[in-house]
């Protein structure tokens, strides 16, 4: 979920598509934690940048998705909503969990559902341990969220009991090569994420390879 530390990884990821007057305030806001994330609207400028969509491909990926109209999804690690909204609209007779560790992005989350008129995007205010989700859902989804899960066996065996029967789970991360992202010391190769969800309780149940700088990996409850 989007934290203090998570910030200023993600900062650093953006940084190189920013105009220099910005990306000189987010850079110096990595130092000053305290204010991180007082102003949500702010980080929107970051997290929602248009010069992200041409690397992070978030319509090809609910599209790979194939949700079905009526799907019940859960975006953890939600930030500002660059997902959440895509998923809403992905789903009109369903609905989206939007979770976040950080109150004000919660908060961010409930005004531009208003905004955007989507009344079937629920913000939820997640715990570190938890995703706190009010309900199973159809899919879960963390997108350059994976790597900064902590005890991630547990928390990951403990989302399972939030899906229904053949649910899925879906992982967007960097690859180790990849030119943007968090410190490469900070990354977590595919094949290890493979390794922890399946002693999570987990199978593989899809991969994808369009991403230029990401894994999108999907997995599904062990029988």
């Amino acid at each position: 979920m989007t934290s203090r530390r998570a910030l200023a990884a993600t900062i650093s990821l953006f940084v190189a598509f920013l105009s220099p007057a910005f990306a000189q305030t987010a850079e110096q806001s990595q130092h000053n934690h305290h204010h991180s994330f007082e102003n949500a609207e702010k980080w929107s400028q970051v997290f929602d940048d248009p010069a992200r969509d041409a690397w992070q491909k978030p319509d090809e990926i609910v599209r790979a998705l194939a949700l079905a109209p009526n799907a019940e999804v859960a975006d953890i690690g939600a930030g500002t909503g660059y997902l959440s909204v895509r998923l809403a609209r992905a789903v009109p007779k369903g609905r989206v969990y939007a979770a976040d560790l950080e109150p004000d992005m919660v908060h961010h989350l409930g005004m531009r559902a208003m905004h955007e008129g989507l009344t079937n995007l629920i913000p939820v205010q997640a715990k570190p341990d938890d995703a706190n989700l009010p309900g199973a859902v159809d899919l879960a989804i963390m997108v350059d969220v994976y790597h900064h899960i902590e005890n991630r066996e547990q928390y990951f065996a403990k989302l399972r009991g939030s899906l229904k029967p053949n649910g899925r789970l879906a992982i967007v991360d960097f690859r180790l090569d990849s030119p943007v992202g968090p410190p490469v010391s900070g990354r977590i190769a595919p094949a290890q994420v493979k390794a922890e969800l399946a002693r999570a309780g987990y199978v593989p149940a899809g991969e994808h390879g369009f991403l230029p700088y990401q894994y999108f990996l999907v997995f599904k409850a062990a029988k």
